[in-house]
């Protein structure tokens, strides 16, 4: 008989600070009230199945044009901050794991699998989900409990809702099991596993729809 594994979950909340509802970042796709909702329904799913929550703040200096230390913007948001939690981390770096006890301290718990939500999809998000990855650990990304912003440079232009379609689509070739927070606590309820998948069979899949088109 095959042996079925039964992750050991952490769920990791990642800068959900007011600079993304009210401040100089605010989250445009999806809805941020859309994303603040999942977010808490992700940690209350967690809470209720015994899986540890460790809640992450980015902090900068006090004269930072965004997350000051002690500013309104630099507090966690109250959908966050009211809810129990097991470890904070205050970070000053995109991937909770840089600088920071996380890694130590999923260890000494023997958390295998990392479910990542909070902002951004594509900074904060991305990052410690391929810190994750390289360190072993399986990631499961709720991407509709996170969210981006649009961006202009001399490299060009995106829109939040480009960023973070696309951002998904990539973790999703690798590095994480994507899903709804929806999808995500139907699991929990049931032991299924997420789909998983390749960076060949992405690449596959698109050029047959390539195929299909011409």
């Amino acid at each position: 008989m095959t042996e079925v594994h039964t992750p050991r979950r952490a769920l990791v909340v990642i800068d959900v600070q007011n600079e993304y509802e009210s401040g100089g970042l605010r989250i445009q796709y999806p809805p941020v009230a859309d994303s603040l909702r999942n977010i808490g329904r992700a940690m209350d799913a967690a809470h209720a199945a015994g899986i540890p929550v460790i809640v992450a703040q980015q902090s900068s200096p006090a004269d930072a044009p965004l997350f000051a230390t002690g500013s309104h913007g630099w507090e966690l948001h109250p959908a966050v901050a009211g809810r129990p939690r097991e470890h904070y981390l205050r970070k000053t770096l995109p991937s909770a794991f840089a600088g920071t006890d996380l890694g130590d301290w999923l260890e000494t718990q023997a958390i295998d699998t990392l479910v990542v939500v909070g902002y951004m999809t594509h900074n904060c998000n991305d990052t410690t989900i391929k810190h994750a990855f390289d360190a072993g650990l399986a990631v499961e990304f709720l991407m509709d409990a996170s969210g981006s912003v649009p961006y202009a440079n001399r490299a060009g232009r995106a829109s939040a809702e480009e960023i973070h379609r696309v951002f998904a689509v990539v973790e999703q070739s690798r590095y994480a099991a994507v899903m709804t927070t929806a999808e995500w606590v139907a699991h929990l309820a049931s032991g299924t596993m997420p789909e998983r998948d390749s960076i060949h069979a992405s690449h596959q899949r698109a050029l047959a729809r390539l195929d299909e088109a011409a």
